[in-house]
């Protein structure tokens, strides 16, 4: 699983931005994420910007992190977030957390295709239970 921390961006200059964040200040590559000017929130993992966040999504990340951090420490981390965790959201709900919203959004991992469907990666859908054989026409 990977864990990303919420990162605001200082200064940027080509292919990278100055960012600080959980007390830490980083150089992060910003290849996947676009143009950004400082005061822009990232989701920083291992050094790259992964996605452009809002600062109440910011707030959510570290709230988490901040339970995570608690209970490693041997803290009672039953308390509330403060927000919806994604293990009580909807499909929907999760679409639109991630921006995966209209009509040519992927599907969600874990999610199975409607009756009849064919795979989302095109072709027909395999049989779950014969990915050890492979079928002929």
């Amino acid at each position: 699983m990977c864990i990303g921390m919420p990162m605001q961006v200082t200064a940027t200059e080509p292919g990278h931005a100055w960012c600080e964040g959980r007390g830490e200040r980083r150089r992060v590559t910003t290849a996947l994420v676009g143009p950004l000017e400082p005061g822009d929130w990232l989701l920083v993992f291992l050094g790259d910007a992964r996605e452009r966040i809002d600062a109440t999504r910011a707030t959510e990340v570290n709230s988490a992190l901040d339970l995570v951090l608690g209970a490693m420490q041997g803290f009672d981390a039953s308390g509330d977030a403060g927000f919806s965790l994604p293990s009580r959201m909807t499909a929907e709900q999760l679409k639109q957390l991630s921006g995966q919203t209209g009509p040519h959004a992927p599907p969600l991992r874990g999610s199975l295709p409607p009756e009849g469907a064919g795979s989302p990666w095109g072709g027909p859908a395999a049989n779950p239970l014969n990915f050890y054989k492979q079928e002929t026409p």
